[in-house]
């Protein structure tokens, strides 16, 4: 058998036997939960958004300038050591500090940008935001992603035909806004996706 085949085999094999752990969860009703608390966020945020655009003084001083940007960075700092700490030891943890590494990377150069814009010193802040923290961020988010993709085909369809280095073929990976929460199966009613 050729390992697109053996892998064909293994996949459906999985599909069949695929442990529901979650079974009596109903997962369908805390996804509408999601849904609703999400498009309340939207609706709550696109009003404070409105309210902020018409009230909110053009300048503003502020006591505490110092404190808020080096506890920003030292909260960066916290979380690159957190991502570092995660790769030495192997742990699935290291996405959720990728994504929160990667997020906080996008807000200090949206932040340093944005508030050096009409000084000298924003030419700098587009030059650190360009070439160090936006590319950073893009790489921190691509490698969360292709890592969950990862560990969705290896929870999914077990070790199954990996390719060089135990790390299965690029076929193999779907892409990650076609993986289903749980492997894609509806606990509640047993289906798989569509």
């Amino acid at each position: 058998m050729s390992p697109s085949e053996r892998r064909r085999i293994a996949h459906a094999l999985a599909r069949i036997d695929y442990p529901r752990p979650l079974t009596g969860i109903d997962l369908a009703k805390r996804r509408w939960l999601g849904v609703l608390v999400s498009v309340t966020a939207c609706v709550v945020l696109i009003g404070w958004i409105f309210f902020l655009e018409l009230t909110l003084r053009r300048t503003f001083h502020t006591q505490h300038w110092k404190g808020a940007w080096v506890g920003f960075d030292v909260i960066l700092l916290l979380a690159f050591a957190a991502t570092g700490w995660a790769f030495w030891r192997g742990r699935q943890v290291v996405i959720a500090c990728l994504v929160v590494t990667a997020t906080l990377l996008c807000c200090d150069a949206w932040f340093d940008v944005l508030l050096d814009a009409g000084t000298p010193d924003v030419w700098g802040s587009l030059a650190s935001a360009a070439l160090v923290e936006l590319p950073l961020a893009l790489l921190m988010f691509t490698t969360a992603g292709r890592l969950i993709r990862l560990s969705a085909v290896f929870a999914v369809g077990g070790r199954g035909d990996q390719g060089e280095r135990g790390v299965p073929p690029e076929d193999l990976l779907p892409p990650l806004w076609k993986i289903p929460i749980f492997g894609g199966f509806s606990v509640s009613r047993g289906r798989q996706p569509r």
